[in-house]
């Protein structure tokens, strides 16, 4: 694609770019409002059953991850034309899904500026080491990465770790406000579980609130997991980047079903998103349908997407993601190709 094209693809997507206050509203009620109808009623679902419980948990992690759309579209600040008002509901409903809105906002900024560049990983993404990389490392750092890749740590403890950890300490070169805010969140959130365990329950704690979030966790990992970790994704180093070619053909186009959709606030079309940040998420949809060149985005399914927990290592000469057998395969060949000394 020229620099040409690629800049009238720009120009294209640009006319979505626009926030709808009443839309925005309007998605704000469909989306909280049944979130805490359903923790209600998974609350008190619980002095009959926990399994009678559990299915309001699961449809109220669904809104969790819906929740948190909205808060990632106000982090990109294209929730609401005002700045205050997504920040007041980015750490709102940063509350919500247990994210420190402004460290987030940050990184994940970091996350589409550097997306697909090899030079300039490490902040906002899934830890991905090329087969040169995995090759150099030492023992220790190849176990740390094997464990991290490992589908029972990536999406089992991961959520915990998140919750627990990554979103409740600051960065080191963070800012007094991004500080303040992380602080503000997590002392919400102590607040808020202490309010529950001694007026509801320490149980309620652990068989409604804990379920919503860890299912929520685990599906917002997989969905930020498997949209860039494709066979052919795009990683290239910094003299190479370019960042049209890391949103489109980096991002993947994730055909989902229409009610699965709308739970997930049409993040599927994660290539429109990195292409054009300041789109809505109510605007992706059209802005895919209406913008052809698009279409050619590469687009997995619920099926096809299951094939990316295979990949663990990114193969430079080949451009593809590989796994650890095919890595190991192709040093035996290379072994065997080579010339022998007599």
């Amino acid at each position: 694609m020229t620099k040409q094209k690629q800049a009238q693809l720009r120009k294209a997507v640009m006319p979505y770019a626009q926030s709808q206050t009443k839309t925005s509203i309007i998605q704000l009620l469909n989306t909280i409002l049944p979130f805490f109808a359903l923790w209600i009623l998974a609350y008190q679902s619980l002095s009959i059953s926990f399994w009678l419980s559990l299915p309001f948990s699961i449809l109220a992690a669904g809104f969790m991850i819906r929740t948190f759309i909205i808060f990632h579209d106000c982090a990109h600040g294209s929730f609401f034309k005002n700045k205050k008002l997504n920040n007041f509901f980015g750490t709102f409903t940063g509350v919500i899904t247990h994210f420190a809105f402004d460290r987030w906002k940050t990184e994940h900024a970091m996350h589409h500026a550097t997306s697909g560049n090899l030079d300039k990983r490490g902040i906002g993404d899934i830890w991905v080491m090329t087969v040169k990389e995995y090759e150099e490392a030492s023992k220790w750092e190849k176990l740390q990465y094997r464990l991290y890749r490992n589908p029972i740590v990536l999406f089992g403890i991961g959520p915990l770790h998140l919750f627990l950890s990554a979103n409740r300490f600051n960065r080191k070169a963070a800012k007094r406000k991004e500080r303040l805010n992380t602080h503000l969140i997590t002392l919400i959130l102590i607040s808020a579980y202490l309010l529950i365990g001694f007026t509801l329950g320490w149980h309620v704690l652990l068989m409604v609130q804990l379920p919503i979030a860890y299912i929520a966790g685990m599906a917002g990992i997989w969905l930020f997991y498997v949209q860039h970790q494709f066979e052919d994704s795009y990683f290239e180093n910094e003299s190479e980047w370019d960042f049209v070619k890391a949103a489109v053909d980096g991002s993947s186009y994730y055909k989902l079903p229409k009610w699965l959709e709308w739970m997930t606030g049409s993040i599927g079309y994660h290539h429109v998103h990195h292409l054009a940040p300041r789109v809505p998420n109510y605007h992706l949809e059209e802005a895919h349908a209406n913008t052809p060149p698009l279409h050619k985005a590469t687009t997995i399914t619920l099926k096809t997407s299951l094939e990316s927990i295979k990949f663990r290592l990114y193969d430079e000469d080949n451009k593809v993601f590989i796994t650890f057998k095919q890595m190991k395969k192709q040093l035996e060949n290379a072994k065997t190709s080579q010339p022998t000394t007599h």
